[in-house]
């Protein structure tokens, strides 16, 4: 898996993604912020000021970054789903030899991101907010 560095914006990330040796393949983990179980004051506070709660995987996607004219395209596909969201998770597959991975081989690296994000290593996947805006986390 690619680690992609924080970008300016979600086309920056496409825009990279295309200019890389070999095609890619972009993994995208969307993720609601719950409150966890028996928060407290203090917890309730930060997540109504969206600041803090539990990040939970609630949907996954693979896709060529041809697939993804604009993060707005992908935002709006993603209702389609009926599944909310507040943030999605980026990362990239290299390909080999010319040919970028295909799905199937995207599964494995998908629920690695899952299995970080329910870690909290979150550190090296690029994260945007529903607007697209790139997030940042401390």
């Amino acid at each position: 898996m690619t680690t992609l560095m924080m970008m300016n914006d979600f086309q920056q990330l496409l825009h990279a993604a295309g200019e890389q040796a070999e095609p890619q393949r972009l993994l995208f983990v969307f993720v609601r912020a719950d409150l966890p179980e028996a928060p407290t004051t203090d917890q309730r506070e930060r997540h109504d000021r969206r600041e803090g709660g539990t990040l939970s995987p609630v949907l996954c996607v693979d896709k060529l970054p041809a697939e993804v004219p604009s993060f707005q395209a992908l935002a709006a596909e993603s209702t389609t789903t009926g599944i909310d969201w507040d943030l999605v998770f980026v990362a990239a597959m290299d390909g080999r030899a010319g040919f970028a991975p295909n799905s199937d081989e995207a599964a494995r690296p998908l629920q690695l991101m899952v299995n970080a994000i329910h870690d909290g290593q979150i550190g090296r996947f690029a994260a945007f907010d529903r607007s697209g805006e790139p997030i940042q986390f401390y």
